[in-house]
């Protein structure tokens, strides 16, 4: 089953809750980009105790964080505690396995990120410790960024060998690049851009890319 995610990234508080309060009607899940500049990414929203606001407004939503700083295991407490159902970092970050060591003991659904110039190999230590995969389509970090077809090699290389791993996509999606995405084998589409770069049809956009 293909889910659509919403893609948020922003710095500001109420900008994000705007965001949700638009996309919440019409979708199970969000995600959200946590970076404190450690990567090299744009800062955003940090202060994810914040989170149980959105846990209590929206108790049906679910949150994904996708954290884009080189120590994403300092973030795996206070995100657990406020509520966040799936965690990502990056294989380039300091110390993956910190991170899956921190998250290991918690309640929440566990992913790794390959940026976009890192090769599927650097994920196989950790493949049989994680529940889902999460591939970056456009450069992480960059809101609206150019698609990069490569990767959809590293999602059907990843499908051939592990048939039941969730696979996510994150950046770079729109109503063209989805297919190339789902026909590889992605199975969690996170669209930013394209959902809400008009407010007022993001019901629409969400429903263009689940029916491709």
């Amino acid at each position: 089953m293909i889910e659509i995610i919403p893609g948020i990234t922003e710095k500001n508080w109420d900008a994000f809750v705007a965001k949700v309060a638009l996309v919440a009607p019409f979708t199970q899940w969000i995600h959200l980009n946590v970076s404190d500049g450690s990567m090299g990414t744009p800062e955003t929203l940090t202060d994810v105790s914040k989170l149980t606001e959105i846990a209590s407004s929206y108790p049906e939503l679910r949150i994904e964080v996708h954290l884009l700083t080189a120590n994403p295991e300092k973030y795996v407490r206070p995100l657990a505690d406020s509520g966040v159902k799936r965690l990502i970092a990056h294989v380039e970050s300091n110390d993956p396995r910190l991170f899956l060591e921190a998250v290991k003991f918690d309640e929440v659904e566990v992913g790794l990120a390959l940026d976009g110039t890192t090769e599927v190999e650097q994920l196989e230590p950790f493949l049989e410790e994680i529940d889902f995969v999460s591939i970056m389509t456009a450069e992480a970090g960059v809101s609206g960024g150019t698609f990069l077809p490569e990767a959809v090699e590293k999602v059907k290389l990843i499908r051939q060998n592990y048939p039941d791993l969730p696979i996510e996509v994150v950046g770079g999606i729109t109503d063209v690049t989805v297919k190339a995405v789902k026909d590889a084998g992605a199975t969690r589409i996170v669209a930013g851009d394209y959902i809400f770069h008009d407010p007022g049809a993001a019901a629409e956009a969400i429903e263009s890319l689940k029916s491709i």
